[in-house]
């Protein structure tokens, strides 16, 4: 039997390093502001979003800092590889995400990108800080867990 998979989502890139970084509190997905060359951009995987973040700008989200390299094919209308680009929130979760960012000082950071019915869709972490002995914590949490899954591989 054909084993059932998630058909349109077709992952672009995941933010590895935010997982490290920080403590998620919520995770929402979201669409993105994309122009025609950073289409095609995105459709071939090229995409950096390890450095970015969300920020409110007049009572919309953006997305700063993100790399979507130039498209060859596009010549002279290519686009900007570190534009902002509008994220598409409806206006409840729009302020629900401002109140959390000044009131509790969190951060909105971008964990995934991903295509879903032909749409590009990108995943916002509502996200505190982690300190430093919070990232040892989880070095040393990550490295027993391998240590152990190779003990019982071997005695068994």
């Amino acid at each position: 039997m054909k084993k059932k998979t998630n058909f349109g989502l077709k992952i672009i890139t995941i933010n590895r390093k935010a997982n490290f970084n920080y403590f998620f509190k919520e995770l929402i997905e979201a669409g993105i502001v994309l122009k025609g060359s950073e289409i095609k951009s995105v459709r071939s995987g090229k995409v950096n979003i390890a450095e970015s973040y969300a920020v409110e700008k007049n009572g919309e989200i953006f997305l700063i800092n993100s790399h979507i390299p130039g498209y060859k094919q596009a010549s002279y209308s290519n686009h900007n590889p570190y534009a902002e680009r509008k994220l598409l929130f409806n206006k409840k979760e729009i302020n629900k995400l401002i109140g959390s960012m000044h009131e509790d000082g969190l951060t909105l950071i971008p964990t995934k990108m991903y295509f879903k019915k032909g749409k590009a869709k990108i995943v916002i972490a509502i996200a505190k800080g982690k300190k430093q002995y919070d990232k040892r914590l989880s070095k040393k949490t990550r490295d027993w867990n391998r240590e152990k899954a190779r003990y019982f591989r071997k005695s068994s």
